[in-house]
């Protein structure tokens, strides 16, 4: 069981810079790869970036390429970080960002929603124009 915990939402102008967090809380292992998406109104859950378990492993929609920088820390006392580092900020960038999580048993970033088990409760990010 995971239990995780987004932070860091909020508003923006056009061209700022937001960084989101999750802690994932397991009392077993810290196996786990996470990954963040988004869903703008009227549109489907979209994936945004993704961290392997050890980090070594990274993945970005096309659109998060060179804007995006997905991270995560060392696990500690049953937790472990992700952050999401945000700039170059757009309007369509504007949705609720949630932060998924999967124990592995491969160390992965997983780009798919039906990839991931466990889900945060959403964070809103707006960008205004």
């Amino acid at each position: 069981q995971v239990q995780l915990l987004e932070s860091g939402g909020g508003l923006v102008q056009a061209g700022g810079s937001l960084a989101l967090s999750c802690v994932a809380s397991t009392a077993t292992t810290t196996n786990i790869n996470m990954g963040w998406f988004r869903q703008a109104p009227g549109k489907e859950r979209e994936f945004v970036a993704a961290i392997s378990r050890s980090g070594r492993k990274k993945a970005y929609t096309q659109s998060a390429k060179g804007r995006f920088t997905i991270s995560s820390d060392v696990p500690a006392n049953a937790k472990h970080t992700m952050n999401l580092q945000m700039s170059g900020l757009q309007p369509e960038d504007t949705a609720v960002y949630w932060c998924a999580a999967v124990f592995g048993r491969w160390d992965s970033a997983y780009g798919d929603v039906a990839d991931y088990t466990y889900w945060g409760q959403g964070t809103q990010v707006t960008v205004s124009s």
